[in-house]
This record gives C-alpha cells, structure tokens and sequence, in this order.
C-alpha cells in the first residue's frame, strides 16, 4: 500500500489524537464558448462496549463511535468513570461529537455516532450532564477560549450552572423571550454549541421563532423581517458589473441590510475602487446613513483603504475561525481584531461570515465537533461587538453596536455535509447558536456544485428554514454567482419568500422602494418592478443628467448588454408570477448548472503534460476522480512516486530557479484545457517574469487531482533544503476553480515565502499566499492576470 506525505499543521498548533477511521461505504449539450458567445450575443470504530462493565459484542461494532447503551440518569462523566474509570478526554470529545445529527464533516473527524441507537444515547448521556461540570471540562483551550470565557456574564452563568443541559433546553423551549434573554449572556459558547444537539428541527425553529437581536435602529432582524445582502460580485471587479446588480436587486425591492461584494483582488487600490463604487451608489440615492457598504477583502486592507481615504469604507469585514490556529489561516490575531473593533467608533461596526466545517478542513480540527467550533466563532464575535459598544462610549457615542454575523452555510463542499436535508439542518442550528449569542445572524442557504444539492434543492431548503426567521438572506440576480461559482439565493427568492412567509423589508428601505417607483403606495409592484434600467434612469436623474429618458434607458440596455457579455447575469422581468425567473434566463442557469457538474467531474488528459515542454507529470494520494471530490486531504497528499519525482527533479535543478511553475486540475480541468486558456498566460507570464529579473524553471510540474494545499507541499520539497535560507522562492500554483459561471475559469496562487520558512514543514499555508482569480478568455483575460501575478509577486518578494 502507498504512503502519503500529509501536510501538517501550522507549527504552534495543538491537534488532540483520534484514532484511525474505518471507512464509511458512500452510496454510489452545448459546448461552452458557443455558448457564452450567444449570451454575449443576445473514522474510527470506538468498541466502548469492550471496556469496563459494557458486554462485549459478539461481533464487531459499527464504524464510529459505539455507545450501545447507557444507565438511567447517566450524565458524561458518570459514563466516562464507569467505562474508563475516569475522565478521558479524547472519548469526552467524540461523546459529544456523536450527539450531533449525522454530517460527512464529524465522520471525517472520527466524531460522528455509529448509529441511532448510539446518537440517542450520546444526547442522553448530554442532557443528563450539568452546565457547571461542561464549563469545567472545556473540550479545547487556547487564546480564543480564554477571551470568549471573558465574554461570560458570570452572574447570569451561576443562575444556569446548576442546571441540566436537558433543563435548559425546556427552559429555552417553554420560556419568553425575555426570560430566555435574562440568561443568554451567562451560555457560554461551549454550551450554545452543546444545546442545539439536543432539538429536533423543529424544536430549533420554535425557539429561533422566538429570539430576536436587531440591529440599533433598524428593523434588521426584528421578528417578521427578512432582509437581505445584495452580493454584487463580479469576476473582473468592474465597476459597472457591480453597480448594475445593485440596480437589479433594488427593482426587485430586494437589498436592505448590506451592499457587499467579494473582490476578485485583494489589491489595495482595487479594493479601493470598488468601496467608492458601492458608495456612490449610496450617497447618490441618499442612503448610506440607511445601510452600509463593504469589499469582504482582509479587515487590513479595508483599514488601509480607509486610512488612504477616510469615508471610503463603511462596515469592516473578516472570515472567523472558532480556535486560534483556524483564525491563522485568515491571518488573523486576536489583539488585531481586538485593535480593529477599537477603531470602529462611528455607526457602522463588523462584519463577520463563518460556517460550519472550515476549521477541519483547514487543518484546525482540534479533535472537538464543528457544531461547537461554530459555536465558538460567534462568541469570538460576541466579544468583538461588545468592543465596539465601549469603542462607541468612548467616542461620546451610544452604545449601539452595528454586528452582524452571516453563516455561509454549504460553501465548503461534501466533505462537510452532502445533502439538502443536512443543509437545513445546519442553517437551523446555527441560526439558534447565532441568536443565543445575542448576534443578528443572516444566511449564506448555498451550495457548492459538487454538492448532491441542486436548484430546486435550494427552493425547498429555504421553505424548511425560514420559520426559524433569520436576519437576512443573500440577494443575487440569479442562484448562481458570477464570480464565486456557488448556489445561493436570488432576488426574486426574496420575492417568493415574502409573499409565502409575510416577512418584511426594513421599513426605510420599503420606503426607499416606493419613492424609486418599484413599488406603489400600498407597496404592490408598479410597471417598473424587475427593470433595473428604470433604476438607472434615476440615478442618473440623481446626478443631475439632463439627457431625456429614452436617450437614459437606451444607453442603460447598451451597459446592460456589456455587463452580460463580461458573464454577470442581469434579471428583468419574471415569468408568470412575480417571483418566478425570467424563463429564458432560468433556461440559461441550468445550463450552467449542467455544465458545472459535467466540468466537476472532467480529468485531465492523459496526454497533458506531453503538451507542456519539459513538464513533469505527479499525482497526488486521491484514488480517483469521486475519492478527490469527496475527500478533499486526498488531493492535498503526494504519493511516494510524486515525492521521489520532485526529489529528482530538485537535483536537476541544483536550486538555479526562483519560481517554480505547478499546474492543477482543482474542481475543473476545463479551465486548463480549454483553448486560449492556459497557454497565453503561461507565455505572457515568463516573459513578464523574466523581463523581472525572476530565474524561471523550465519544467512545469503537473498534479492530477491536486488541491491548493499540493503546491506548498512541492514547495517544501523543492526549496526546503536549499542553502540561501534568506532568498525568496515562489511556486505559481495555476488551479482550475469552482465551476458553474460557464467561464471555465483558473487560479493562480501565489506564494513566494524565504527558504527558511519553506524549509519548515506545514508553516506555509493560506495566510501568506495571494491569489489571481477569474482567468478565462471570457473573464479575466491571461494576458491581463500574467500581469498582475507578477506585480503581486514583486510585493512578495520585495519584504
């Protein structure tokens, strides 16, 4: 049997052991450019019951872990003393982890029940278990822990810490809303992340109905009110590509909480022309003192863009992880984001995006359940919004504190979850987690297409979670997003949602609506609801243009058609209802979504490398292409052979080279095989690098089946030994992305660290790597992306 190098973690991570998994047995058109060019045109089995007084079975035990049965009124502990003689902390973790419902991410993590019965008897064991003995037995202690334990309202804590958990869920289930507030800052994160396992589906939306936390002077999730983020990504952050969605979400009467959009470049200037874009937009409607604006770049780069040009930013942006070394790898401390929520004195606070399974999948696992972990990232914000409160009081200001949370539920792939039923299931509790934490929580309802979640999958999801009432929704002009190449929700889902539901847009955006001429006085749609033009006419009239109306709406369809040619989809109109897509654009989105699971499954030529000169061919541990999708550590191993290869090929080059060429497949080999995609950049891109003065390697290594992760792998082999501890290496990670915007698009990664850190195995990893994204023939052009690699790399290298 082969060996894998796996990677390791960040050095100064801690990882508690589990054992080795058992398997889990899974249950097993139109060509591209023709037609993008019409639309341009028109886990371990755990045998508990061996140990101590448990009979032992006679034949071996499921896969998982085992608990076949429990005595009555046993709490955790009882069970640990009595089946180990004490406490244990690796099968305390794996206790509570198997009382989540079943998820791929807990089985991967040797976390998930081995069966019914033994899910049953770990929530059994849970509820028996009192608050105060769960607080002394923290599953995992670092930095983050420590401060959200500060968070902590001792007080309210001692009220609880004689309960059961099993107590405190009828006490969440049968109380007011004011009772359940007068205890919610004594939970901490730990037992938010514990209770939600012990509801059913329903019981979640029965006190997720129940708990409201809207944001100061707003009815941004009040009870009844449904907002949304308008997400107006583009795959080249062209201006005009954003400012149109924003136009297309507000003829819907869709976008009241946030214009957010997430940047292809995290370049400061770029990032920069983008927030005055989403400003403007604002601040000509009169508006920004309404809803905020944001570039969801590193919370750095928006305080550096602010520092350039105060007023350019509004709400601050960062991803959280739930432990120390998951925040790492968004490069991220606790004293910088404790500095950030210091600075943040005006109306507009944070903005923070999770979801479950991120920090496993990042190597940050801990040996604790992503429920939990979850947990723990909205007491990180819980934290940080209350250093925005004493931010504002020590301004002069109230204390009103604009946070917000939005869990992107799904984003990660099925190495987490794989179905729309545990899709539910996962917005459903971190819906109660957010509102327990006193948070105002939105939803990312998405999926990632190589999840078993399609379209109308997400119809029905949004159906079962929205009694739950969250905050806010995403708000695109169709499910599929242009740039990030994911399922979401649409504006007219928001359409549908509110005429099904009877939920509300913030009264001063309604407001707004009307005065647009979307909606009438009684707030129905008027002739001009669904025609993003007629909200251009305005703007327009806003900025004073004095041109007629028809010579307005003529030049609005010719930017509308450009911003169609560039692959962002526009909606007008509906079908036969209101919230119905336009039929040919819901046509042109299952295309899409055809094409995407198609290009998720394609391979690589065999052939390949042979057409790369000099390449050299590796793969990595993925046994093939559906072991890739589903077990994603797979793609970031290198077999024996690979490693043996590149050792060669490291003698070869005798350390001449400076920037090393690798070539993955990723989530969609068509991006690398696709003509006019590859080849133009690579030549573009070594004669930029060379006119710098970069010594290039001849030989380009490609990956079958390789992740982002294989490239730092390749970059410890073939630098980490080299004698110039002080001299900068790169490797160009060239990765095909996420499908289904039809671009067949491809990433650069970018990483450019001195021999020395190389040379330490596991410490480079995501936070010090930049990114080209979007390159396409389609998209962002080869010659335009080789251009901007080689700049991000002068900056890499230059420190």
């Amino acid at each position: 049997m082969k060996t894998m190098h796996r990677v390791r973690p960040r050095r100064g991570t801690q990882r508690t052991p589990t054992p080795p998994a058992s398997p889990r047995v899974d249950p097993v058109g139109m060509r591209r450019r023709t037609f993008m060019k019409s639309v341009m045109l028109g886990s371990s089995a755990l045998a508990l019951a061996a140990c101590r007084q448990e009979p032992v079975p006679q034949t071996p035990p499921p896969p998982g872990v085992y608990i076949p049965s429990v005595n009555e009124g046993e709490s955790l502990f009882g069970y640990l003393e009595r089946t180990r003689g004490g406490f244990d902390p690796t099968l305390y973790k794996q206790l509570i982890g198997a009382a989540n419902e079943y998820k791929e991410g807990d089985e991967a993590a040797h976390l998930a029940a081995a069966d019914d019965t033994s899910r049953a008897n770990a929530r059994l064991l849970l509820s028996n278990t009192r608050i105060g003995e769960l607080r002394a037995h923290p599953l995992f202690e670092d930095g983050l822990f420590t401060l959200i334990e500060q968070g902590v309202d001792s007080a309210a804590a001692d009220t609880v810490k004689g309960w059961t958990m099993g107590e405190l869920k009828r006490f969440l289930l049968d109380r007011s809303e004011a009772e359940l507030k007068a205890i919610m800052p004594g939970l901490s994160s730990d037992i938010i992340g514990c209770i939600v396992k012990l509801m059913s589906n329903e019981e979640l939306i029965a006190v997720g109905s129940k708990v409201f936390n809207p944001l100061p002077g707003s009815h941004i999730g009040s009870k009844g009110y449904l907002g949304a983020r308008i997400q107006p990504n583009s795959p080249t952050d062209h201006p005009d590509d954003i400012r149109w969605q924003v136009f297309n979400g507000w003829a819907y009467a869709v976008g009241d909480v946030l214009l957010g959009t997430n940047p292809v470049s995290s370049e400061v200037a770029s990032v920069r022309t983008v927030e005055n874009t989403l400003r403007d937009v604002l601040e000509t409607f009169g508006i920004a003192d309404v809803m905020p604006h944001c570039v969801l770049s590193h919370i750095d780069i928006q305080a550096e863009v602010e520092q350039l040009e105060s007023g350019s930013t509004a709400l601050w942006f960062q991803s959280l992880g739930g432990t120390e070394g998951a925040n790492q790898t968004f490069d991220v401390t606790l004293p910088k984001m404790l500095a950030h929520a210091a600075r943040r004195t005006g109306k507009y606070g944070l903005y923070f995006e999770t979801g479950q399974g991120a920090d496993g999948t990042n190597g940050h696992g801990n040996g604790f359940d992503m429920v939990v972990h979850e947990s723990r990232k909205y007491g990180f914000a819980r934290v940080l919004k209350e250093r925005v409160a004493q931010a504002q009081l020590g301004a002069g200001r109230p204390a009103a504190p604009w946070v917000h949370l939005n869990d992107v539920a799904g984003f990660i792939g099925p190495e987490v979850f794989r179905t729309r039923e545990q899709l539910v299931r996962c917005c459903l509790e971190d819906i109660v987690m957010g509102k327990l934490h006193g948070l105002t929580l939105g939803l990312d309802v998405c999926s990632t297409l190589h999840m078993e979640v399609n379209l109308d999958d997400l119809d029905w999801c949004l159906e079962q979670i929205m009694p739950a009432n969250p905050a806010y929704l995403m708000a695109l002009p169709t499910k599929n997003d242009p740039m990030l190449s994911y399922l979401t929700t649409a504006f007219q889902d928001h359409v549908r949602l509110r005429e099904q539901f009877g939920y509300k847009v913030d009264d001063r955006m309604w407001a707004f609506f009307q005065e647009l001429g979307i909606l009438d006085a009684e707030g129905r749609p008027t002739a001009h609801f669904g025609d993003p033009a007629w909200v251009y006419l305005q703007y327009q009239r806003r900025k004073e243009d004095t041109r007629t109306d028809e010579e307005l709406l003529a030049e609005a369809r010719t930017r509308m058609a450009e911003v169609r040619k560039r692959g962002v989809w526009l909606a007008e109109g509906h079908g036969v209802n209101t919230w119905d897509l336009n039929p040919e654009l819901d046509r042109d989105i299952r295309y899409l979504y055809d094409d995407a699971k198609k290009s998720i499954h394609a391979e690589l030529p065999a052939t390949f490398a042979s057409t790369l000169t000099g390449a050299i061919s590796v793969a990595t541990g993925s046994k093939n292409r559906e072991d890739y999708i589903l077990h994603p550590p797979t793609g970031e191993q290198l077999s024996d052979e690979a490693l043996e290869s590149l050792r060669v090929l490291r003698e070869a080059q005798a350390g001449q080279y400076d920037v090393q060429f690798v070539i993955s497949d990723g989530l969609n080999a068509y991006a690398l095989t696709d003509e006019g995609h590859l080849l133009p950049y690579l030549e573009r891109v070594r004669s930029e690098l060379t006119a710098a003065g970069y010594r290039v390697a001849p030989q380009p290594i490609v990956v079958r089946s390789g992740r982002v992760r294989a490239g730092y792998h390749i970059g410890e082999v073939m630098y980490g030994a080299l004698p110039e501890q002080e001299s900068h290496r790169a490797i160009l990670h060239i990765i095909g992305e996420r499908p289904g915007s039809g671009h067949h698009a491809y990433s650069v990664y970018i990483t450019a660290p001195k021999v020395s850190t190389w040379a330490r195995e596991g410490e480079v990893d995501h936070d010090i790597t930049r990114v080209v994204s979007g390159i396409a023939d389609t998209a962002l052009s080869p010659a335009t992306a080789a251009v901007d690699t080689v700049r991000i790399l002068q900056g890499l290298t230059s420190s």
